[in-house]
């Protein structure tokens, strides 16, 4: 958090540091809008403070927060700044909007940065540990997609599952397997100059801020993994590349946006995985509000989407 806070203007900082301990905790997204007041959400929902008056954020403050983040060397952000986003230390995630410059319709980068959202990375060890049974079988994982809105822990459980799988858990007699990421937006891993800053075991490997449908090719090839991990998948390609690997034997888990099966059924680009029944398992996932703590309903389904368990976990 020092280093995040190190990036914000003054008059930011004094509202993060005044907040209590129960909201840091649970601080999820920092949004900085040139010309705006300063956003904070804490579990799911925009702080409401007493003095509703927030500091406003000024373009100056802009160029001035871009500049550090960027260690007052735009060039070396230079692919950061052409896809939207940068990942610092400690996996935190900084979204950018603004002037996008183009070249024969193809983003070349950002210029006049003026929007910034930033999402605190909060690895929860331990969160994919309830689909475990359902997951993993007589020493294979079975290939599976993980369902829910933004928001909804996607890339949380994810993450967790990647450990688990590399880690293994002896006490269940459950052995450490190859285990290959493709982070095309680095948020899995939140890897810096290609270190991750996550936890996610000694047996595994990562593609950072790959396309997802090359890299699961690459990743085949070159590293071999017994199970590959990929986050949003969504693109015709991504899809291709899915058929590819599962029909070379090799165990997919991913994530998709969406609020239910029937609903990513109606997208063209993924109901040919859906129909061939190549995913042997489903999670959705839907979110919950308890005591300002943010969680999230888990509900697995068998490869017909039929319900075969429910269960309820807090992110923090």
């Amino acid at each position: 958090m020092k280093q995040i806070l190190s990036f914000l203007p003054e008059p930011f900082q004094k509202v993060i540091l005044q907040m209590s301990e129960e909201e840091k905790k649970n601080l999820e997204e920092i949004r900085c809008r040139a010309g705006r007041p300063l956003e904070l959400i804490v579990s799911g929902a925009v702080l409401k403070t007493g003095d509703e008056d927030m500091p406003v954020f000024h373009p100056e403050q802009a160029k001035e927060m871009l500049q550090k983040i960027s260690g007052y060397s735009l060039y070396a952000l230079e692919e950061e700044l052409r896809r939207g986003f940068i990942t610092v230390q400690g996996g935190h995630r900084i979204g950018l909007a603004g002037r996008v410059i183009t070249e024969n319709g193809r983003v070349l980068r950002l210029r006049d940065v003026t929007f910034f959202n930033i999402r605190l990375a909060k690895q929860k060890i331990g969160a994919a540990l309830p689909l475990v049974p359902y997951l993993y079988w007589s020493g294979h994982w079975r290939s599976s997609l993980i369902i829910g809105a933004p928001q909804t822990g996607k890339t949380t459980l994810l993450r967790d599952l990647a450990r688990i799988i590399s880690e293994g858990i002896p006490d269940r007699y459950m052995a450490a397997q190859k285990t290959g990421i493709v982070d095309e937006r680095s948020e899995i891993a939140g890897c810096v100059a290609g270190i991750p800053q996550n936890r996610l075991g000694d047996r595994t490997d990562v593609l950072d801020a790959c396309p997802k449908a090359e890299g699961m090719m690459m990743m085949i090839r070159s590293m071999s993994p017994d199970v590959l991990v990929v986050d949003e998948i969504g693109r015709k390609d991504d899809t291709e590349a899915l058929f590819e690997a599962m029909n070379a034997g090799v165990a997919v888990i991913a994530t998709a946006h969406g609020s239910s099966l029937e609903q990513l059924n109606r997208r063209p680009t993924l109901r040919p995985l859906i129909d061939s029944r190549l995913f042997e398992r489903y999670v959705l996932l839907s979110r919950l509000k308890k005591a300002g703590k943010s969680g999230c309903r888990l509900t697995v389904c068998d490869q017909l989407g039929r319900s075969i368990a429910s269960t309820e976990e807090q992110w923090q």
